[in-house]
């Protein structure tokens, strides 16, 4: 069984009451926190990793909305509220189900069923199937402003993080992005493709040179950061 870390906010006493309640006698769920306004929650999504988190719409200073919105790298996420006016929203903003107040408890372990099994499956594809697969495609798609987009690998130079954003760098012009590093690092083929730098993914096949702490691909000069540079080093040794 594994085990699904996760944290609750809630701006309303009783109903955060009742959602610890509910996580606690679920065996495959760890409450790691909770907390009664977006804000602190934030701060502790800064130096902690969490898989789940059950989140209000309506609160004070920071509505769930805008706190999803400011997330840089997304958990499950499961909404809490009494109103299913911002379903369309919620959605759009892909979260994994939605709980409208007062949520039974046969409801919510429905809902945290559904991502027992996501985690489960993402697990055991990461595990068993997913590095072979990624391996042996030439391709990936990926989600941009407008559209979903095939983009190759050999077209790849370097991924470059901006803010919210991830730019892809090909010969042809740059891809932007919502995905996360860690999202953009599962997809690709990890025999060419390593980060070097907190904002950096590049293609090993394309680097013309390293000097010092950088490294040249066509006309840029990509960084190489202090926690990323022995295991890069490694690499390019071997």
């Amino acid at each position: 069984m594994i085990s699904i870390k996760c944290i609750a906010i809630d701006d309303e006493p009783p109903a955060l009451d009742q959602i610890k309640k509910y996580i606690l006698n679920v065996p495959y769920l760890q409450l790691l926190e909770i907390f009664d306004n977006a804000i602190d929650a934030m701060a502790y999504l800064k130096e902690n990793s969490v898989d789940l988190i059950f989140l209000d719409i309506q609160m004070e200073h920071l509505s769930g909305i805008q706190f999803l919105k400011l997330l840089k790298e997304q958990p499950r996420i499961i909404l809490t509220t009494a109103y299913d006016s911002y379903a369309l929203e919620a959605f759009d903003l892909e979260v994994d189900d939605y709980l409208l107040k007062p949520i039974s408890f046969e409801r919510f372990l429905q809902a945290t069923e559904k991502i027992y099994k996501r985690l489960s499956g993402e697990k055991l594809s990461s595990n068993d199937q997913s590095s072979t697969v990624t391996d042996n495609r030439e391709y990936f798609f990926i989600k941009t402003e407008f559209r979903i987009q095939r983009v190759d690998f050999k077209d790849i130079l370097y991924i470059e993080g901006l803010k919210e954003y991830l730019i892809i760098q090909t010969p042809s012009g740059k891809i932007f992005t919502l995905q996360s590093f860690n999202e953009m690092l599962e997809q690709l083929p990890a025999s060419n493709f390593i980060r070097v730098h907190k904002s950096y993914i590049v293609a090993l096949n394309r680097i013309d040179s390293i000097r010092k702490n950088k490294i040249l691909i066509g006309e840029k000069y990509v960084p190489i950061g202090a926690t990323f540079k022995e295991q890069f080093l490694e690499i390019i040794n071997q």
